[in-house]
């Protein structure tokens, strides 16, 4: 006979597996030297209005390319510390590009993007932009890219809000 508390204990397994499954234990990858940099593809995708945005549109500025989705735990906790750095830093020509992954779209995305009052650009990702990007195989992926295009650092699940803010900086 099972034991009473295994339902909970399988349950609250079960809601642990699904927090960290859009996150990873694969290692940061640091921040690349000027001559280790490569140019980021280039990525064209449409906003809410319809509109073609494209990655090239941003250069001359610093950029936090953000994968992400709504149902990802992760996420959730870092785009707050987003909208923020993009109030903070845009004078200083950064801006925060997010990519929502969600297959349903905007139905799905436009209420999160009003809940959490997103003030930087949101794009509907496809597998093809992410495919482009070395394939997104956890979110959130977050791509720091410098006023020149090029990547400087890839952030593989959540990290910390300073190294993500120092690094900015350092940009800046």
């Amino acid at each position: 006979m099972k034991h009473p508390g295994f339902a909970v204990t399988a349950a609250l397994a079960v809601a642990l597996l699904a927090l960290v499954s859009c996150t990873s234990t694969k290692p940061v990858k640091a921040a690349k030297p000027e001559g280790e940099r490569r140019p980021a593809p280039e990525l064209a995708l449409a906003d809410e209005q319809g509109k073609t945005l494209r990655l090239a549109d941003f250069k001359g500025k610093v950029v936090l390319l953000d994968f992400w989705a709504t149902w990802c735990g992760p996420c959730k906790i870092e785009i707050p510390w987003f909208i923020e750095f993009q109030r903070k830093y845009k004078d200083q020509g950064f801006s925060v590009v997010g990519v929502s992954m969600d297959e349903e779209g905007w139905d799905i995305i436009r209420p999160f993007a009003q809940q959490y009052k997103m003030n930087y650009p949101v794009l509907l990702g496809n597998d093809e932009a992410a495919a482009k990007f070395g394939g997104v195989e956890v979110l959130p992926t977050t791509f720091l890219i410098d006023r020149q295009g090029r990547i400087v650092a890839t952030h593989l699940g959540l990290v910390s809000r300073d190294e993500i803010e120092n690094g900015i900086k350092d940009l800046l």
